[in-house]
């Protein structure tokens, strides 16, 4: 009898094999009070790719639909914006995450497969969060997690990244860093995380990076400058890729001789190092 050397099929099918997940970044305007023009943030051949996708998986439809428009008027869409097939991830993976333990201390990952029904039919899809990258310091890890799971061809496209542009602009250690996402709304518990990341990036030399809503920014600047050690640098990126961007790098003992605290309207990113 002859020995079947077929290799096997993806998980999923051939169906699977054929499709691709795209990670489509975002411009970082979200929220903001003005808009950028979109091709001076977003490359064109991004726009280009995401303008022929029907089918996405996304934080907030709205916003999705907004983003989409916007698209629309460089690169007509393949199909009509009301008939873009557009899914949410649910609200507990929007707001808590998607990872492992996101959900509570030893709760599994989100198990995102089902999302992608329409990519093991053949369809390309787009993942898309409200600003920046999906999946970086966004929900979405779950998606493109289930995508390698079951054969889908994953391709991360060019875009605006908020935590990289922020960590380059600062000055610190590019090398070896961190993001923590937020930390604490509670002013006790917020001013012994600001010690704890202090302490590791001044024993270690990696970079500490966070962010905040940015109604908060003010109160976190406050808090940092309080509680940082004189010759720890602090630095602030905010507005990235806006007219207004603006980005600074001091020593504590600095800030507090010069203190900008940054505005409550625009989202930022804090690093913390030496």
């Amino acid at each position: 009898m002859t020995q079947d050397t077929t290799p096997p099929s993806p998980a999923g099918g051939a169906a699977a094999a054929r499709a691709t997940l795209f990670l489509v970044p975002a411009p970082l305007d979200f929220g903001c009070d003005a808009q950028v023009p979109l091709q001076g943030v977003v490359p064109d051949g991004t726009l280009q790719t995401a303008a022929r996708l029907t089918h996405w998986i996304c934080e907030n439809a709205k916003s999705t639909r907004a983003y989409l428009k916007r698209i629309d008027a460089l690169h007509p869409l393949a199909a009509p914006l009301q008939e873009q097939r557009i899914t949410e991830l649910p609200r507990e993976v929007h707001k808590k995450g998607d990872h492992p333990g996101a959900q509570g201390a030893g709760a599994p990952a989100f198990d995102a497969k089902q999302l992608l029904a329409p990519a093991l039919a053949g369809h390309d899809m787009g993942l898309v969060s409200e600003a920046g990258m999906p999946a970086v310091a966004d929900p979405g890890s779950s998606v493109v997690r289930a995508a390698h799971d079951l054969g889908l061809r994953v391709v991360p496209l060019t875009g605006p990244v908020s935590l990289l542009l922020a960590l380059a602009a600062s000055g610190l250690n590019g090398q070896n860093f961190a993001f923590n996402g937020y930390l604490p709304q509670d002013a006790a518990q917020r001013t012994q995380r600001i010690r704890e990341l202090e302490a590791l990036a001044l024993r270690t030399g990696q970079t500490q990076l966070f962010i905040e809503t940015p109604y908060r920014n003010a109160a976190l600047w406050q808090a940092l400058v309080q509680t940082l050690q004189a010759n720890t640098r602090l630095a602030i990126a905010s507005g990235l890729t806006l007219d207004h961007a603006r980005t600074a790098s001091r020593l504590v003992r600095q800030w507090k001789q010069q203190p900008e605290a940054p505005d409550n309207r625009t989202p930022a990113v804090f690093s913390i190092g030496r």
